[in-house]
């Protein structure tokens, strides 16, 4: 199916990085992999002429993974850079008659607030002086008004508090709500507003919101608090503008978010766990409401994962969704519930799909084995895209893996899919090393896509391009595959995944091209926490790394910020079930660990809090495993400068190639690093 893929993308001239000769490409560095441009954030124009679409890489001289904006003309393909400049401009959003686009940017105070700017050209204006940061924002149907979320400035009486007894926080306490404030896009044209708040005091705190048609209303989610503990309180309500007044018409158990009015106005059309409490490893629903509340309507039963809510238009409700590594966009009909999958073929890999006013053109983004992510356009009445980008074109450089999934039968039978990445000269005759990488989630999932940013923890390219088979498991709990495929680790976290790499191993071996003395395992977060598994109830591997794992469910409970989320995939809390905290628990296998591993973890992970780390490292070091343990200052659970990734990509890479190939293992402590010019040196490029 990924052939027919291939050549199908090829007809809109996706593959173009398949026809470089061969004897022109180079391995890939760590920095050319930091800094190579993806595409992204696709907003086709009302009219259906202009495509705006955001540009990532990684900065080096700001030291920040960068966002620009590009406008791409849909009837000639042109392109061009919209923004500029050492700060990330994010969020294009169109004005309803197209003579604007409005986007976020820190270019100020380090501090998000919208901006305008006329396609045409020209300096972007700031519209808004928010006193904290703007998280989203959204047009009036008329174009007159801006709705956007922020958290409420600083009380007062916390200023006061800080000036007189320094810093603090209460833990669960003192919040910093968000809420919803509106501006006249004439008056902030003139000079930027701060707008005028429209939800206040500490009922809620606004999570996401539309606008009525008509302008005079704007629906909303809302937790308790903006604790993230409280995703499972989210509900929906209605503002109305002409007082301010809030009326919740959506209240049941479970998340209920990301709400969209219908064309007519009359219902809201929102996503929705539908009163299911446990509902981490559950489908999500599409549910219809009227504006006046009632019962939700579930409209999505028969749609076996989970529905991401596009845009309701005149024909219908959109929505993607993932099908196994595949993804696409579909619409429901509200009133029958009938799904049509309106994009193809069945392996496209597309997402970021935005839709004109009328509802007669789409834009979205697409990449498949032997291409980048690329920005395509279409009719809606016949999905034909053309391309209008080329980002592929910046791996013409590079000798790359091929990419290809393949599926295998786990431990007890369940059938599991990877996406294997083999050199690019591979002969099946021979054996090589394998790198298995296991992505974070659970229900994350590994798609076979040219040069993703996801893939920058670890630099699977350059060690194909050494001569190694890499392995990315889409292990039980992954997304794409159903609903109860995403329950099949209920209980059996890390026991039933680490079946599902082993055997994943066991297949290449058998195929007779895998070294076995060669094997290693990494992965971040989740993909973490099933290394750790590996690394002390295994020892297949000859190295593993660790990347902010959890090495004790105990002790990620009682530290974690997303409590619930232990409590949906293994039942209860550890006083009151210790027995099934033990069975998960790669500490509670540590004494037969044998395998050589490195720890990566953030100073200031809350996620996966650093203790898990400390406590890792210890029980390997007490047992005499070779260990090293890396800690990412002024990190969090995910690593967001370029040269610190540069760091967590080198270790990587240093480990691997020590006890894989047999390179020298560098000393972390005093790294080589590259020379400096001197000055005279300098002087003398320069002339």
């Amino acid at each position: 199916m990924l052939k027919r893929l291939a050549a199908l993308l090829c007809l809109f001239t996706l593959a173009t990085a398949v026809t470089f000769a061969a004897d022109a490409r180079r391995v890939p560095t760590l920095d050319d992999l930091l800094t190579i441009k993806s595409a992204g954030g696709t907003q086709i124009s009302p009219d259906g002429k202009l495509v705006a679409y955001t540009v990532g890489y990684g900065d080096f001289k700001t030291d920040a993974f960068m966002t620009q904006i590009w406008l791409a003309q849909t009837d000639t393909g042109k392109s061009f850079q919209l923004t500029r400049g050492d700060k990330s401009a994010t969020n294009p959003r169109w004005s309803p008659d197209g003579q604007w686009l409005a986007f976020l940017s820190n270019r100020i105070e380090d501090k998000n607030q919208i901006f305008v700017i006329n396609p045409l050209g020209g300096e972007a204006q700031p519209l808004t002086k928010s006193e904290t940061a703007i998280s989203n924002f959204a047009w009036s149907d008329d174009g007159k008004t801006i709705a956007y979320t922020a958290t409420e400035p600083t009380a007062q009486m916390l200023k006061d508090r800080k000036d007189y007894l320094g810093d603090y926080d209460v833990v669960r306490e003192g919040y910093s709500y968000v809420h919803i404030w509106t501006f006249n896009v004439a008056d902030a044209m003139n000079a930027p507003v701060a707008g005028k708040q429209r939800t206040k005091k500490k009922d809620f705190s606004v999570d996401s919101f539309s606008w009525s048609p008509d302008g005079a209303s704007i629906v909303f989610s809302a937790t308790l608090n903006p604790d993230l503990i409280q995703g499972t309180t989210s509900d929906i309500y209605l503002l109305k503008l002409s007082d301010d007044s809030v009326k919740k018409i959506v209240a049941q158990p479970g998340p209920d978010n990301n709400p969209r009015f219908s064309p007519d106005g009359r219902q809201i059309v929102f996503s929705s766990a539908m009163g299911e409490k446990l509902f981490f490893a559950s489908n999500s629903r599409l549910a219809v409401v009227s504006v006046e509340g009632g019962m939700p309507r579930s409209i999505t039963d028969t749609f076996d994962e989970n529905p991401g809510l596009v845009e309701w238009k005149a024909d219908g409700i959109y929505f993607t969704g993932l099908q196994k590594t595949a993804s696409h966009l579909f619409r429901v009909d509200a009133t029958t519930g009938k799904i049509v999958r309106v994009s193809a073929p069945d392996d496209l890999m597309a997402g970021s799909f935005s839709l004109t006013r009328k509802g007669d053109a789409m834009a979205f983004t697409a990449g498949s084995p032997t291409s980048m992510n690329e920005v395509f356009v279409t009719g809606m009445r016949r999905f034909s895209p053309h391309q209008l980008t080329n980002m592929t074109e910046q791996a013409k450089a590079f000798t790359l893996g091929t990419r290809e999934v393949i599926s295998w039968k786990s431990q007890d039978g369940a059938t599991i899919e990877g996406v294997l990445i083999k050199p690019a000269n591979f002969d099946a005759t021979k054996k090589y090393p394998l790198l298995c990488i296991i992505h974070g989630g659970p229900t994350g999932v590994d798609r076979p896509l040219l040069l993703t940013p996801d893939s920058r923890y670890y630099p699977s390219d350059i060690w194909a391009a050494r001569g190694a088979l890499i392995l990315k498991v889409n292990y039980r709990g992954s997304a794409g595959y159903g609903e109860k495929f995403r329950k099949l680790n209920v209980r059996n976290l890390g026991v039933g995944d680490a079946w599902d790499v082993l055997s994943g191993v066991d297949y290449l071996i058998a195929k007779g091209w895998v070294d076995k003395t060669k094997v290693a395992c990494m992965g971040w977060s989740q993909g973490g926490y099933i290394s750790a598994f590996l690394t002390t109830s295994s020892d297949r591997f000859a190295a593993i790394s660790v990347g902010a794992g959890i090495s004790n469910w105990s002790t990620y409970y009682y530290n974690t910020d997303i409590t619930p989320f232990t409590i949906n995939y293994l039942g209860n809390d550890p006083a009151q079930d210790p027995a099934i905290y033990q069975k998960t628990s790669p500490m509670s296998y540590v004494k037969n660990a044998k395998t050589p591993t490195l720890i990566q973890h953030g100073e200031l992970d809350r996620r996966v809090p650093i203790a898990n780390a400390y406590e890792l490292r210890q029980g390997l070091e007490d047992r005499g495993v070779k260990v090293e343990m890396v800690v990412y200052k002024g990190f969090g659970h995910g690593i967001t400068k370029p040269k610190s990734m540069r760091a967590v990509m080198q270790h990587n890479l240093s480990w691997f190639n020590h006890f894989i190939w047999g390179d020298p293992l560098p000393d972390f402590t005093a790294p080589e690093l590259p020379k400096k010019e001197t000055k005279d040196e300098k002087k003398a490029d320069g002339n």
